[in-house]
C-alpha cells in the first residue's frame, strides 16, 4: 500500500470558508480542519453581497493554520478541490478582477427584471410560457426564483452600466476561486446548470444561444464548462506564494454545495436522498432522468456524476432559524450563562456550548411544542413555494405556551418544511424509507430525532456531517486523480454516526402539526406581501 492521497478540500459558505486535509486510502480520514468567517451585507431592498477577496483571505488563512498544525510540507498536498456555495454572481474583467462585489444566492433585489422577464406575457404557473417551456427543455429548470442568477446579472445590466460594461466573464462562487488559484476562467457542469442558460440534454452539454438570446446573455460572458471531477489546472505560482502550497499542485473542479454534500452523503445511486440543515437547507435526491415539477419549484441539478441529477427543493433559511433562537431567544433570556455576549457561552459545568444547551432543551420538551407552530421563512423561501417576502412567525401561542415550547416549535418547523419538499420529491421520482442527514443540524441528537419522527423516515447522521461537503469534494479529487476507482467505491467510504428511527408515539401529533403548517403561507401570503413589498 503506498501513501495517502492528502487533499485540501475548501468549503466556502455563506459565512465562513472551512480548509479540511483528508487522507485518501482506502477510507476517507478528516485529518485536521480550520475555518475563517467573513462578512455577509445587507441591503436595501434585499441586496445581500460579500467581498470575493474575502473568501480568499480566508482560504489563505485557514490553509496556513492547517498545514501549520499538521506539520504538511506544501509539496505532500497532492490535490485541492471546492465545494461552494451556489448561485452567486460574480462579474470579472479580462484580469480576473471582481469588479463589484459578489451578489449572494440570497439576493433578491431584482424583482423588476424577474416580473419582466418571467411574469408578463402568456404565462404557465404564473410564469412566461415561451421562456419557461425553453428553459425547461434545454437545462430541465427555469429561472422561476427571483433569485436566480440570470435575473441578478440583468440587474447588474441596467443599474450599473458602467460597470457591466467591463464584465469579461460571469463566474460563480466557486468559479472566482479556481481563477484565483489557475487562472483559467471556468465554470463547473453543475454551477452552469444552476444558471437555467446551460443545455442538460443527454451529450449536449453546452451554453444554450437560444437561451443566452431569449434572457438578453451576452455569450462571450459565459466561460468554458468542465465536470466536478476534472482536472482544472494547476496552482500558479502566484497563488501558491499566498497560500502557502506548491506550486503545480492539481486543483480538482468540484461543485456546488449540493453537489458535494450529496457526494460527501454517499448518495450516488438513483434513489439515494439527504437533507441538509445549515444556513439554508434542502432536501435532495439522486435521479438519472431530469425532472421537474414547477407547482412546488422543485427541479433537476447536475450532479458530480456525469448523466445523474439532483432532484432538489430547496429552503432558504434552515440552521439560520436556530441562530435566530440563539441570538433573541436564549441570549441574555434563560438566564443561564456564563457570558451573554459570547455565542457559545454554555450553563455552568454541564455543556460545551450554548446550542448543545439548546438541544437539550428541545430533547426535554414534550413533542408538538404544546401546539404552537413556527414558519422557517426568515428571507423568503424557494420551495415547495417561491415567495420573497414570505417571513417567519410562531403560531398559535397561549397563555401557557413557554420558552422552551417556543424553542422546539423552531426545530419542528424546519422538519416540517423538510417533509413537505421531501413528500413533493416522492411524488414524481422514488419513494425511500431512510435520509441520509448533514450539515450543522444533524450534530444536534434532539434534531436528528424530530427530523426522523416528523417524517416518519430512517435518519442516518453522518459523521463529521459539518465537513460532508468538504468529503465530497475530497472524494471527487480522489476520483479525478484515480486513487478511488469509482462513485460507488467513494460512497463505501463515507460513515455513518448514527441512525435514528421514527417514534410512532408522535405520529398523531405530527400529522395534525404538518397539516397545519402546509396551510399556513397560503393563509398568510397577501400579508407578507403588504407588509414586505417595497412600495406596497
Amino acid at each position: 500500500m503506498g501513501e495517502p492521497l492528502l487533499v485540501l478540500a475548501y468549503d466556502i459558505g455563506t459565512t465562513s470558508a472551512k480548509t479540511c486535509l483528508f487522507a485518501v486510502d482506502g477510507t476517507l480520514s478528516l485529518l485536521a480542519s480550520a475555518s475563517h468567517s467573513y462578512a455577509l451585507t445587507l441591503l436595501p431592498g434585499g441586496g445581500v453581497e460579500q467581498n470575493p477577496n474575502d473568501w480568499w483571505q480566508a482560504m489563505i488563512e485557514s490553509t496556513r493554520e492547517v498545514l501549520a498544525r499538521t506539520g504538511t510540507p506544501p509539496s505532500a498536498i497532492q490535490a485541492v478541490s471546492f465545494c461552494c456555495q451556489m448561485q452567486g454572481l460574480v462579474l470579472v474583467d479580462e484580469q480576473g478582477k471582481a469588479l463589484r462585489p459578489a451578489m449572494s444566492y440570497m439576493d433578491q433585489r431584482a424583482v423588476e427584471q424577474w416580473r419582466r422577464g418571467m411574469a408578463s406575457g402568456l404565462r404557465i404557473a404564473g410564469l412566461n410560457a415561451r421562456r419557461l417551456l425553453s428553459s425547461i427543455l434545454l437545462t430541465g429548470g427555469a429561472s422561476a426564483s427571483v433569485k436566480d442568477p440570470v435575473w441578478k446579472y440583468a440587474w447588474v445590466r441596467e443599474n450599473e452600466p458602467e460597470v457591466f460594461a467591463r464584465v469579461h466573464k460571469w463566474l460563480d462562487v466557486k468559479e472566482y476561486l479556481l481563477l484565483r488559484c489557475t487562472g483559467r476562467f471556468l465554470m463547473t457542469a453543475d454551477s452552469a446548470n444552476a444558471t437555467f442558460l446551460y443545455d442538460t440534454r443527454r451529450n449536449r452539454g453546452a451554453w444554450s444561444r437560444r437561451l443566452l438570446a431569449q434572457f438578453g446573455v451576452d455569450p462571450r460572458h459565459m466561460p468554458e464548462v468542465i465536470q466536478s471531477t476534472a482536472i482544472a489546472g494547476k496552482i500558479t505560482e502566484a497563488a501558491a506564494r499566498e497560500l502557502g502550497l506548491a506550486a503545480g499542485t492539481p486543483v480538482v473542479g468540484g461543485g456546488g454545495d449540493v453537489t458535494m454534500m450529496a457526494l460527501g452523503c454517499g448518495c450516488v445511486a438513483p434513489g439515494d436522498t439527504h437533507v441538509y440543515v445549515g444556513t439554508s437547507g434542502w432536501v435532495t435526491q439522486i435521479i438519472d432522468k431530469r425532472r421537474v415539477d414547477l407547482d412546488h419549484f422543485i427541479g433537476p441539478l447536475v450532479a458530480a456524476r456525469a448523466g445523474s441529477f439532483n432532484y432538489i427543493g430547496e429552503q432558504e433559511t434552515s440552521g439560520k432559524c436556530m441562530e435566530w433562537v440563539r441570538d433573541h431567544l436564549a441570549m441574555d433570556e434563560i438566564g443561564v450563562y456564563l457570558d451573554a455576549r459570547r455565542v457559545d457561552a454554555a450553563p455552568e459545568g454541564r455543556f460545551t456550548s450554548l446550542l448543545g444547551y439548546l438541544d437539550h432543551v428541545v430533547q426535554e420538551t414534550e413533542p408538538g411544542s404544546g401546539g404552537a407552530i413556527f414558519t422557517p421563512w426568515l428571507h423568503g423561501n424557494r420551495s415547495p413555494f417561491e415567495d420573497p417576502y414570505a417571513r417567519g412567525m410562531f403560531f398559535n401561542i397561549g397563555l401557557d405556551t413557554g420558552k422552551r415550547a417556543l424553542i422546539r416549535a423552531v426545530v419542528e418547523g424546519i422538519a416540517y418544511h423538510k417533509r413537505w419538499i421531501l413528500e413533493c420529491i416522492e411524488q414524481r421520482a422514488y419513494t425511500t424509507s431512510r435520509v441520509r442527514f448533514a450539515g450543522g443540524g444533524a450534530v444536534a441528537d434532539g434534531t436528528c430525532q424530530v427530523l426522523a419522527d416528523v417524517t416518519g423516515k430512517k435518519v442516518e447522521a453522518m459523521a463529521n456531517p459539518q465537513n460532508a461537503g468538504a468529503a465530497g469534494a475530497a472524494l471527487g479529487a480522489g476520483i479525478a486523480l484515480g486513487s478511488i476507482p469509482s462513485f460507488e467505491a467513494a460512497s463505501e467510504m463515507v460513515l455513518v454516526r448514527k441512525t435514528y428511527n421514527p417514534n410512532a408515539a408522535t405520529r398523531d401529533i405530527y400529522e395534525k402539526g404538518f397539516s397545519v403548517f402546509k396551510q399556513l403561507h397560503e393563509a398568510n401570503k397577501r400579508s407578507f406581501e403588504l407588509l414586505n413589498k417595497a412600495g406596497a
